[in-house]
């Protein structure tokens, strides 16, 4: 089954798969984290519980993970291999040609 996991990940062995779980999980938890002091920062704080303060920081937090992905991704010495993954999230949204 780690044999699958590692062809879908496109990885050799299983410490550069276990690296690669690391970042996305750190960066999962991390953007999530930052998204609300990124829009306290904008905002007050008596909008926590609306509706546009939640619907904002959903929006927030997709590009604060791509950012943090390559930030923390080069961190763990992973550049290349977020990079490449983080073009293929762009040409899917239509931001950059093929």
């Amino acid at each position: 089954m780690i044999k699958r996991v590692q062809k879908i990940f496109k990885v050799e062995s299983f410490s550069r798969l276990a690296v690669i779980f690391t970042v996305f999980a750190i960066t999962g938890s991390l953007s999530v984290y930052l998204g609300k002091y990124v829009l306290l920062f904008f905002f007050s704080e008596n909008l926590e519980k609306n509706f546009f303060y939640w619907s904002v920081r959903i929006l927030i937090i997709f590009p604060l993970y791509q950012i943090l992905l390559i930030i923390i991704g080069t961190i763990f010495g992973e550049f290349k291999y977020f990079w490449e993954m983080e073009k293929k999230i762009l040409r899917r949204f239509g931001v950059l040609k093929s």
